[in-house]
């Protein structure tokens, strides 16, 4: 069993964090840790257009990450990188 850190950016937050949630509850078995984080200015008025996703996962097969990994690529402003341990 392999264990993988999988960052994920989205350019465009508002407009794609939807899209990725919806990925990410698909594969919420195999995810145990995810931390989410953008920048807020201004007291929590102005939200980042940017925003990063960090994943731990845990997974009995590389063709689950390549699947989430692909799944994630296809939405646009969405970009994914991945660590295995």
């Amino acid at each position: 069993m392999s264990k993988v850190i999988m960052g994920i950016e989205l350019e465009q937050r508002k407009e794609t964090a939807a899209n990725v949630q919806e990925v990410l509850t698909d594969y919420g078995c195999f995810i145990k840790t995810r931390i989410g984080l953008h920048s807020a200015a201004d007291a929590g008025k102005t939200c980042s257009e940017k925003g990063l996703i960090v994943l731990e996962l845990i997974s009995d097969s590389d063709a689950q990450t390549d699947e989430l990994e692909e799944k994630l690529t296809q939405i646009h402003g969405v970009h994914v990188k991945t660590i295995e341990f």
